[in-house]
């Protein structure tokens, strides 16, 4: 029940003035409107200030939107922030994932998350990972409600649009926690807000970039596309540009992959019942980056290091998946070269 996670984070936080908290990297909504529930919730319950710290880059305009909303309560991760704080939070994000801050010789004190538990990451002292859940927005809902915490609007807009991004308003690796939570949320929120930041107005590249995605992309066997984009403007063009080609009727699979920097990324998205998107693209990287995700949605990144070939990689990686989805390639023991 919530409230036995209300008493058990009471206990953990005993004696700590003050939290890190840490979504993933390049934060989408769900990241960026549970770490702010956090920081809402240690403040109003315990008494706890916090601060939100983050690597990498937000990029897609509504996310931008988001947090100009909120009053940019996100910083840039440095170093400082890890010599004045006594705990660390980590949200939408685990220890050992590879897609957080954390360094290694540092225990997050707390880990808040709704992907499927991985197997690098360690103990910690208080753990509450539900897979089961399509957004983590979802689990600050229900601990602010247990903790007798009613919402500002703004936060309540917040986490309406994290579980509605991260469940595709409720179409998507949604459970009855998910819907209470959205449900509770609705009458909550700034309408008018929400509608400015999913509609926030994009700059000519974007329409570029989509061009670019519509000319690479390649269909096979009429439900599935792949497209490799080169060189991204941010980290979640590959995610922006899987959600637009899953609109496409029919179509079952979208893999998209470019290169933002120094890392090669890769986006998946499914409609299949029988083969998750997760399993798959944690089974395709093993080994050489790190991937989490659902059985709809999942992402990859791949650290590039010199003499790599992005496109050779993601050749590699488009031979892997057809043959997988045509039950000739077993992605358990897929290794690439």
């Amino acid at each position: 029940m919530p409230e036995d996670y209300i008493g058990k984070l009471a206990a953990v936080l005993a004696g700590h003035p003050k939290v890190l908290i840490l979504p993933h990297n390049d934060p989408d909504p769900d990241a960026i409107a549970s770490a702010v529930g956090l920081r809402f919730l240690l403040k109003g319950k315990f008494q706890i200030e916090s601060t939100i710290a983050y690597q990498g880059f937000i990029g897609r305009v509504e996310n931008q939107a988001l947090v100009q909303y909120l009053g940019n309560p996100l910083t840039n991760i440095n170093r400082a922030h890890f010599q004045d704080t006594a705990a660390i939070a980590l949200v939408d994000t685990q220890p050992g994932a590879g897609n957080n801050p954390l360094p290694e010789n540092l225990e997050a004190t707390i880990v808040i998350d709704h992907h499927r538990w991985a197997a690098a990451s360690g103990p910690s002292p208080y753990v509450d990972v539900r897979p089961e859940l399509g957004s983590s927005s979802t689990i600050l809902t229900e601990y602010l409600n247990a903790a007798g915490i009613e919402p500002t609007t703004k936060l309540a807009t917040a986490l309406f649009y994290g579980i509605k991004s991260d469940t595709r308003g409720l179409s998507r690796n949604t459970n009855p926690s998910d819907v209470a939570a959205y449900f509770y949320l609705q009458p909550r929120i700034d309408v008018n807000a929400l509608v400015q930041i999913e509609q926030a107005q994009v700059p000519l590249t974007y329409f570029k970039n989509i061009d670019n995605a519509l000319h690479a992309g390649c269909i096979y066997d009429d439900d599935v596309i792949i497209t490799y984009l080169g060189e991204l403007a941010y980290p979640d063009q590959c995610a922006e540009i899987a959600d637009l080609f899953m609109r496409l009727q029919g179509l079952e699979w979208v893999f998209c992959m470019g290169v933002f920097r120094d890392e090669f990324v890769l986006s998946v998205r499914t409609l299949s019942k029988s083969l998750g998107a997760g399993k798959l693209v944690q089974d395709l990287l093993k080994g050489q980056g790190t991937a989490g995700g659902h059985g709809s949605m999942a992402a990859g990144h791949i650290v590039l290091k010199k003499g790599d070939d992005p496109e050779q990689i993601a050749g590699q990686l488009e031979n892997a998946v057809l043959l997988y989805l045509k039950g000739k390639l077993d992605v358990s023991s897929y290794s690439m070269m």
